[in-house]
């Protein structure tokens, strides 16, 4: 079983993935590419702009991110762990923060600066 939670944003607004990686990489955290569109990529590999599905993997774990007409939703394990649950925390935090969207949970919904007071975060957040 799955958890998930969205980024709601304007689909105009999607980051490029080399700005979403290098404020990721500026706080700290370094992901790699897996899979692109369900074809398997190279850890440096760059999404087209027009991406639907991404893997990606931090040290601790891997991450799924689906693009959808209004955000981008970021899917882990159920049974994930704490880094693999900062990572995907870290990943929604970033994504809300260049877009200016907000963050879904299953319990509320939130600015990210709000979502990063009160989400499991990477030490250095």
């Amino acid at each position: 079983m799955g958890m998930d939670q969205k980024v709601i944003f304007p689909s105009e607004k999607t980051p490029p993935w080399q700005k979403l990686i290098d404020l990721l990489a500026a706080r700290g955290l370094l992901v790699q590419m897996r899979m692109i569109d369900a074809e398997l990529a190279f850890p440096d590999e760059t999404p087209p702009e027009t991406w639907r599905e991404l893997r990606v993997a931090s040290s601790s774990g891997m991450v799924t991110l689906r693009r959808e007409p209004d955000g981008i939703t970021l899917v882990i394990w159920g049974n994930a762990d704490l880094p693999t649950r900062q990572t995907w925390n870290a990943l929604a935090w970033a994504l809300a923060h260049l877009t200016g969207g907000r963050i879904r949970t299953a319990t509320a919904e939130t600015s990210g600066d709000e979502f990063a007071r009160a989400a499991e975060m990477p030490a250095r957040w």
